[in-house]
């Protein structure tokens, strides 16, 4: 097995465990295998990511769903919207790119961190809005809107998934981060489908990444269900501010 081989997988692990808590696997996973196969085409290494932590998000959700009551009743149609609207950003990238977003990405991920900093209450206390119709209809515009936004762009994806289920639906963070792995899965699968149809995933790396991706997602999981709201809000506030940092370099210094 490769230095390269190995690195990739232990990667993986890692973004398997943030990933399962607060989002944003992509963080750490995606940079690694960029700077480990600078050869490789940026479309085989994108499939090849989507096919290990779209494993790593179904476990977690599976992990998730063992403890925590979740509103399926709203989740499914959401997921069905955010795997529509991850295919039409996907297909409108082709057309447009989405390169004026990288330098707006830095200021709403800070508008994000600030806004929860200012709000300490916030997402500590599962307290849901809506109910009924009111609750579907404002998660599937949530899953529709960040589903594009997955297909078209896509950095800190999972980060706005749980922000704007605990701002806008009431949910606490632990609550919100569960939901979020339902919506995940359903972007993911939409990436992952277009990429395997062109053959741009290398399944031999991706088996091994998707196992670490499980192991760091179980381990993550556990921690989030086993510490509660308050420990998710925090480890979402240090993701959200390495999130803030690392896009305001690619945007501005890379």
């Amino acid at each position: 097995m490769s230095a390269e081989f190995l690195l990739a997988t232990f990667a993986s692990f890692f973004a398997g465990l943030i990933d399962a808590i607060v989002g944003g696997g992509g963080m750490i996973l995606l940079p690694t295998l960029f700077a480990t196969f600078p050869a490789a085409p940026p479309a085989t290494l994108l499939g090849t990511n989507k096919s290990a932590s779209i494993c790593g998000t179904l476990f977690s959700s599976w992990q998730y769903s063992r403890r925590i009551t979740l509103h399926w009743r709203v989740l499914l149609p959401a997921a069905l919207l955010a795997m529509l609207g991850s295919l039409a950003g996907a297909w409108t990238v082709t057309a447009l790119a989405p390169s004026f977003l990288r330098q707006m990405l830095p200021f709403i991920l800070l508008g994000v961190f600030l806004y929860t900093m200012m709000n300490r209450n916030l997402g500590t206390t599962h307290a849901p809005r809506y109910s009924g119709r009111h609750e579907i209809a404002m998660a599937c515009a949530i899953g529709i809107g960040i589903g594009f936004y997955d297909g078209f762009f896509g950095p800190g994806t999972g980060s706005f998934f749980i922000f704007l289920l605990v701002r806008l639906l009431g949910y606490d963070f632990l609550h919100a981060s569960a939901s979020a792995k339902v919506l995940n899965v359903a972007t993911n699968l939409a990436a992952l489908v277009l990429f395997a149809m062109k053959g741009l995933i290398w399944w031999h790396l991706g088996l091994s990444m998707a196992i670490a991706n499980i192991s760091g997602s179980f381990i993550g999981s556990r921690l989030a269900l086993k510490h509660g709201a308050t420990f998710v809000r925090k480890i979402f506030l240090l993701s959200v501010s390495a999130l803030i940092l690392k896009a305001g370099y690619d945007a501005f210094f890379a």
